[in-house]
């Protein structure tokens, strides 16, 4: 299903960069479907960029919403400002910044990766400004977050020369381990030119800060998705070595009220639900969003 994904330029045409005052800042916002449609934001992971929705937003679309997708500060087509000292807090003050822009004032949420964590600190904010919440594979519990080399590479002090050093193969093979089905070249390709637009390798290092911030707000941001009261649900590839089947136990036991679905139908679906299997994801958001289990 991945060769139907819009290409970048194509995502990248139905939006625009969108400067914020508050933050300092322009950033990559697309917005698709009527404007008085019920809302749902999307948030995307790292090193990738809101163009990882494109495959499911017609789905969504389809449905009637007002769909919302930003590119976070440092990655896709936003502004990568470097040095800089990127924050998940300061991520969730885009997005703020974002609904503000559009005059949101509550929306569905639906976070991947790198989202998951600005959307714990979002819910941690301010829950009843999330109407729904949707978590696709993410570190949700950092203790059970197993980062891969590349990763634990860039994160440490010898990260500014290995981005340096990073290639679209090197980078390609980094995601081809990360998938349970496997997507195509055009699609790795478009998530590359989405990682090095604007000189986006040399802000890589910077971002990885995340992996201290998880460890730093455990309890906050797990207490969030514990005391949700709105509807939540979890949307899980299995065959992710960085956020995978291992964290299921631990959705059942804090969560246990949110919906759960499992990816598993061979091949199991790996660390990108939205881009390996967006015929199954797009109608899954659709139907729970709509309240239908």
């Amino acid at each position: 299903m991945t060769d139907a994904m819009p290409s970048r330029e194509q995502w990248i045409a139905g939006g625009s960069r969108r400067a914020l005052p508050a933050i300092g800042h322009t950033v990559f916002v697309r917005q698709d479907g009527p404007p008085e449609g019920a809302p749902v934001t999307l948030l995307h992971g790292f090193p990738s960029s809101s163009h990882d929705w494109a495959a499911v937003v017609p789905a969504l679309v389809h449905a009637g919403h007002r769909v919302t997708a930003v590119d976070f500060l440092g990655l896709g087509e936003s502004d990568k400002p470097h040095p800089y000292a990127y924050s998940l807090l300061e991520q969730a003050d885009v997005v703020e910044a974002v609904w503000s822009s559009v005059g949101q004032r509550s929306t569905a949420l639906v976070a991947h990766d790198y989202g998951v964590s600005v959307a714990q600190e979002l819910l941690a904010r301010d829950p009843h400004r999330v109407t729904s919440m949707t978590w696709l594979n993410g570190g949700v519990f950092p203790d059970l977050h197993h980062p891969i080399p590349e990763q634990k590479l860039l994160h440490g002090p010898a990260g500014p020369e290995a981005a340096r050093q990073l290639t679209e193969d090197k980078f390609a093979a980094s995601l081809a381990r990360l998938t349970g089905r496997p997507f195509s070249g055009g699609v790795a390709h478009d998530m590359w030119l989405g990682a090095v637009s604007r000189d986006g390798l040399e802000v890589l290092p910077e971002l990885l800060r995340y992996l201290d911030e998880r460890e730093e707000f455990t309890v906050r941001w797990v207490d969030a998705i514990r005391t949700y009261a709105g509807p939540q649900q979890f949307i899980w590839g299995p065959a992710d070595p960085i956020s995978g089947a291992h964290v299921l136990p631990r959705i059942r036991e804090v969560v246990p009220q949110a919906k759960l679905t499992v990816l598993d139908e061979v091949p199991a679906v790996g660390h990108f639900p939205q881009v390996e299997a967006p015929e199954l994801v797009g109608p899954l958001l659709v139907r729970r969003l709509a309240g239908n289990q």
